[in-house]
């Protein structure tokens, strides 16, 4: 238990230092932006008390807003992306989440990809939306919403297939 939540804090940590001293700093063809914080979301235990994920995801997203100037998006992202997770854990590995018996980067490939996938479609979605918060450029959140989840979720998923690589 200790050592899930000294783990669970340096994640938090690095991640956040990653997105917004590097990543913040990158817009592929100016709208393309990895948010690669989200692996914190997405990597918190199955079994782990769901206040304090949703607790620890506002203030992910909220420090992320203050060190990038963005009012709250972020904020408001990350809860509704940690909100939704069970559902998608749920959809993604059935059985295996329902007994909590799930380890994210020990499942099976398709599982991870279509949890990964939902989870940051949710979470860019609602970022995009908030951010540009006009109907007038609704390509434009489009545009940027698929291309950012597409080269997030890319990132993400290398991220869990080195890290689970490692485990094995």
């Amino acid at each position: 238990m200790k050592n899930e939540v000294i783990s669970n804090s340096v994640r938090f940590v690095a991640l956040l230092l990653l997105q917004v001293l590097l990543l913040n700093n990158i817009a592929l063809f100016g709208y393309i932006v990895p948010f690669l914080y989200v692996i914190y979301i997405l990597r918190f235990p199955v079994s782990g008390n769901r206040t304090v994920l949703l607790l620890s995801s506002f203030l992910l997203g909220l420090l992320v807003d203050v060190f990038s100037n963005t009012g709250g998006v972020h904020a408001v992202a990350s809860v509704c992306m940690a909100y939704s997770r069970p559902f998608f854990l749920k959809t993604s590995f059935g059985i295996s989440y329902e007994y909590n018996v799930v380890k994210i980067i020990e499942m099976p490939l398709g599982g991870i990809i279509t949890y990964v996938l939902g989870a940051v479609l949710v979470h860019h979605s609602v970022l995009f939306c908030l951010e540009i918060f006009s109907t007038d450029h609704l390509l434009l959140i489009l545009k940027s919403t698929l291309f950012s989840v597409g080269f997030s979720s890319l990132l993400i998923l290398i991220s869990f297939i080195l890290l689970g690589s490692k485990k094995r």
